[in-house]
C-alpha cells in the first residue's frame, strides 16, 4: 500500500482511536479506551459457535525473520485484536514464515485459548505429504488442535473431504473447510459445495470484486457453510481507487468513518458472510478494521446505493 493509500486510512478514525502508541514499550492503550461496544459475532451453521465478524489474515504480513520492528508491531496488532475479542486468526503452510511466527506471538502473548485459529494445506498433496503440512502446522503454531483447517484454493471438482473428516475424527482440528481466491475455480468449488457440504468455505470477495455473490455464497449457505471472506480490499485496489476522495455523505448513515470500514461493512452486510479476514501489519489500522464490526449495517437497499456510487467512480 502506497503511504498515500496510508494516509487516506489514517485520515478518518473513529474518535479515540488516534491516540498515541506507546512504541517503546510496545504497550496499545486499552481498548475500552476507543470503543466500549463489543464486536457483532455470527454463528457457524454447523455448530452453532458464534464468532466474532472482524478476524484477521497472516500473508504477507507474518512472513518474516529476525526482525523486531515488525515483531514488535504484529504484537501490538494483536493485543488490539484479543482485547476488542475478536478471535479468528487464518494463515497457512503456503504462506512462508507466517505459521511459525503467529505459533510465536500467540504464545508470547498466551492467547491460544482466546484465538480460533485457521490454517491450510495443499489440496493436491498425497495423503503421506498432506498428513506431514498437518503435522508440520500444529509444531509452528505451537498447537495440539487447529480450530479450521482447510483445503487451500481447490481447482478440481471432484475433491473429496475424505482426509479432513479423518483429522477431524481424530481430534487434530474442530472444523474443515476448503478455500479459493481466483475466478478460474469457481466452478470446481462450486460442485465440491454443493457436493461436501463442508463447516466453512473462504472466498475472495470485495467491493470491487463481486463475482462470488452470483453462485458461490448462496451455494455455500445453503451448505450451512459458514464463510470467510478473504481480500476484502481487492489487494489494495480499493484504497486506490478511492485514492483522497472523502466517504460519501451516506456512509455515516451505517456507522462507517473511513473507506476501510466502508469496504468491510459491505461485505458483512451480505447475509452469507460469517467473517471478514483482512490483513495488516499496523495498529492503527487493526484498530479502524475493528470498528467495522460494530454498529449497523448496509441493508439491501443500500448495498445498491453503494454498488451504483463505486461503479460511478
Amino acid at each position: 500500500m502506497s503511504s498515500r493509500i496510508d494516509s487516506s486510512r489514517r485520515k478518518i478514525l473513529v474518535a479515540g482511536i488516534a491516540g498515541a502508541f506507546t512504541a517503546a514499550s510496545g504497550v496499545l492503550p486499552s481498548f475500552a479506551q476507543t470503543s466500549a461496544q463489543a464486536i457483532a459475532t455470527r454463528k457457524i451453521p454447523h455448530s452453532g459457535e458464534a464468532l466474532p465478524i472482524i478476524g484477521l489474515g497472516t500473508a504477507i504480513n507474518f512472513d518474516f525473520a529476525d526482525d523486531a520492528a515488525r515483531y514488535g508491531a504484529l504484537r501490538q496488532v494483536l493485543q488490539a485484536f484479543i482485547t476488542a475479542g475478536a478471535r479468528v486468526i487464518d494463515s497457512a503452510h503456503s504462506y512462508g514464515r507466517a505459521e511459525d511466527r503467529l505459533g510465536e506471538l500467540v504464545a508470547d502473548l498466551g492467547a491460544r485459548e482466546r484465538l480460533f485459529i485457521a490454517t491450510k494445506y495443499s489440496y493436491a498433496a498425497e495423503r503421506d505429504a498432506a498428513s506431514a503440512s498437518m503435522q508440520a502446522s500444529l509444531r509452528r503454531l505451537k498447537t495440539q488442535r487447529i480450530d479450521l483447517m482447510q483445503a487451500w484454493n481447490v481447482a478440481n471438482p471432484a475433491f473429496d473431504f475424505g482426509l479432513l473428516r479423518e483429522w477431524k475424527q481424530q481430534g487434530l482440528c474442530r472444523y474443515i473447510g476448503m478455500t479459493t481466491s481466483f475466478r478460474r475455480q469457481y466452478d470446481a468449488v462450486a460442485k465440491v459445495l454443493a457436493r461436501e457440504k463442508p463447516d466453512f468455505f473462504q472466498v475472495n470477495y470485495s467491493l470491487g470484486d463481486r463475482e462470488a455473490e452470483s453462485e458461490l455464497l448462496p451455494i455455500a449457505r445453503d451448505a450451512g457453510a459458514a464463510v470467510l471472506i478473504n481480500l476484502p480490499f481487492g489487494r489494495n485496489s480499493l484504497f486506490r481507487k478511492a485514492a483522497n476522495r472523502p466517504l460519501p455523505d451516506f456512509a455515516r448513515e451505517f456507522g462507517a468513518t473511513s473507506w476501510a470500514q466502508f469496504f468491510l461493512k459491505f461485505i458483512l452486510s451480505h447475509p452469507a458472510v460469517t467473517v471478514v479476514i483482512p490483513g495488516t501489519s499496523r495498529p492503527e489500522h487493526m484498530l479502524d478494521n475493528l470498528q467495522a464490526g460494530r454498529g449497523p449495517m448496509p441493508d439491501a437497499a443500500m448495498r445498491s446505493r453503494i454498488v451504483e456510487y463505486w461503479e460511478a467512480l
